[in-house]
Order: C-alpha cells, then sequence, then structure tokens
C-alpha cells in the first residue's frame, strides 16, 4: 500500500494518511474538511475548499474526480442537502459516483461538511 501526501496541502494534523492506495488501485481519500481559514464562509465556499482540496490529493495520487467511484458527505444540517447535491452537481457533472449524505449533529472546527472518497487509480 502506498500513503499519499499531496505537496500542494499541509500535512494532516492527526495520525492518517490524506489518502491510502491500495495494491488494487483502490485509492481511499480520508475526510476532508474545509480549509481552516474559513469556519465562517458561506456553505457554497466550504464546498469549493473541500472539492478543491480533494482534487489536489487525488491528483497526489495519480486520478481526478472523474475516477471517484464512491463519495461520503456528512452535513452538519439535513437542510444543507439541496445545496449539497447541487454544487456535487456541479462538481461531477455527468460522473455519478455511489453516495451516501449522512446528516451529523456537529463536525470538528464548527464546518458545515466533510467529504470522504473512494476512487479507482486509472490503469490500475
Amino acid at each position: 500500500m502506498e500513503f499519499i501526501q499531496s505537496p500542494e496541502l499541509p500535512a494532516p494534523a492527526g495520525h492518517y494518511s490524506q489518502a491510502v492506495v491500495t495494491r488494487g488501485g483502490l485509492v481511499y481519500v480520508s475526510g476532508v474538511l474545509p480549509a481552516r481559514n474559513l469556519p465562517d464562509a458561506s456553505f457554497d465556499a466550504q464546498c469549493a475548499s473541500v472539492f478543491e482540496q480533494c482534487e489536489k490529493i487525488l491528483r497526489a495520487a495519480g486520478c481526478g474526480l472523474n475516477d471517484v467511484v464512491q463519495c461520503t458527505a456528512y452535513l452538519a444540517n439535513v437542510e444543507l442537502w439541496p445545496g449539497f447535491n447541487t454544487f456535487y452537481a456541479g462538481v461531477f457533472g455527468d460522473h455519478r459516483p455511489a453516495r451516501a449524505v449522512v446528516p451529523v449533529p456537529a463536525l470538528h472546527y464548527g464546518f458545515l461538511l466533510e467529504v470522504q472518497l473512494v476512487a479507482e487509480r486509472p490503469n490500475s
């Protein structure tokens, strides 16, 4: 297995990797929160930050958003679901990974969403 750290992002503060690639080429991206300087930003700004970071992590792992096979999104309020769905559709377009949206009571640092992905590295 291969542990991924994007050179475009700071290292995680906790004991985990940004992503792990299996021998079979599956890329497991750890939960991604918005950038730490955005706690009071709009929901759309937080979504943009999360997916920009996901792209950087996936790029470091040798793949991109079109290689995502599954997404789990944690939302700090079920009422954010329609807005997330709209933003998500804009990110993925015609690509439709499997997805779960999980409403939660709260997220670290007061953020409104966290996203976890599984992708398949091309040519694996």
